[in-house]
């Protein structure tokens, strides 16, 4: 049964990422691309100042791939291939928690749980402390230590939140189902609350001292001539936010077509397993 499980986790999870593909393809592309131009545009400015003081310009870095290329086949090839790994692992962890649960909720709820959960642990919990900025904005200095932070914020969520459900389990008979999930959900909140504001922001780890500008935020600052006077914006703030929130709805895309695809997959499934289906119909909370 686990194997079945695991290919349709396969299957809904590659149309997942296929729906995530269109979504990005559409909104997220755009400002994307207002990013790189805002990018190109400072760095021109760059060269402009450097060759004023008498420095060399910086060498342009070579695109490995073009942009057209990026956009269409390498987003839609890296999202998809995404969203099957996702589906596989999807599948696993939902195979545990039927062994566990099963007989109390029905495969379809399971399911879109199972997905929300992942939605939570995976993503939403270690974006909120370190979200995403745009290709070609921030610091190329920091990209190691931003990655490294937010594997151990992906490893300290998941943790935290298997830990949450089984206190929750543990919690059910003394306080009933209703009262253990707020206990627990409220304690995850919490230690995650801690943890975030123990961890440190990318910001105090790195500052970067450029010829013409000081940076010490993860995107760049407004910048200045050897007056002091600004010579190039910042990077705009709208520009930011859409491609954050875009990147949170691109992953709630995902994992929502994951969790909602696999549930009728897996009560299909289960009902035509005789001894599951006899599992399920002892069950007063199963409805087929």
């Amino acid at each position: 049964m686990e194997k079945r499980f695991v290919l349709r986790g396969f299957g809904v999870g590659a149309l997942g990422g296929l729906l995530a593909f269109v979504f990005a393809r559409l909104m997220t592309e755009p400002v994307i691309q207002n990013a790189i131009d805002y990018e190109n545009g400072r760095d021109a400015v760059m060269d402009t100042l450097r060759r004023a003081a008498g420095l060399a310009p910086d060498p342009a870095d070579p695109d490995i791939y073009s942009r057209s290329i990026q956009q269409s086949i390498g987003i839609g090839v890296g999202l998809i291939l995404f969203g099957l790994a996702m589906g596989g692992i999807f599948a696993v962890i939902y195979a545990l928690a039927y062994k566990r649960y099963g007989t109390a909720v029905r495969p379809r709820t399971l399911a879109v749980l199972v997905a929300g959960a992942a939605f939570l642990g995976l993503y939403l919990v270690p974006y909120l402390k370190y979200p995403a900025n745009p290709p070609s904005i921030g610091h190329p200095d920091t990209i190691g230590t931003r990655g490294l932070l937010y594997v151990v914020m992906v490893a300290i969520s998941v943790i935290l939140l298997v830990t949450a459900v089984v206190t929750a389990s543990r919690l059910t008979p003394r306080f009933g189902a209703w009262n253990a999930t707020l206990l627990s959900a409220g304690g995850f909140v919490v230690v995650v609350a801690i943890v975030m504001a123990i961890l440190p922001t990318v910001g105090s780890l790195h500052s970067n001292i450029v010829q013409f500008g000081h940076f010490d935020t993860e995107t760049p600052q407004p910048l200045r001539n050897a007056r002091g006077v600004i010579v190039y914006p910042g990077f705009p703030a709208d520009t930011l936010f859409k491609f954050r929130l875009y990147s949170i709805l691109n992953q709630l895309i995902m994992w929502g077509t994951i969790g909602l695809a696999f549930g009728p997959l897996a009560e299909r499934m289960l009902a035509k397993s005789p001894a599951d289906a006899k599992s399920a119909a002892l069950s007063p909370t199963y409805t087929s």
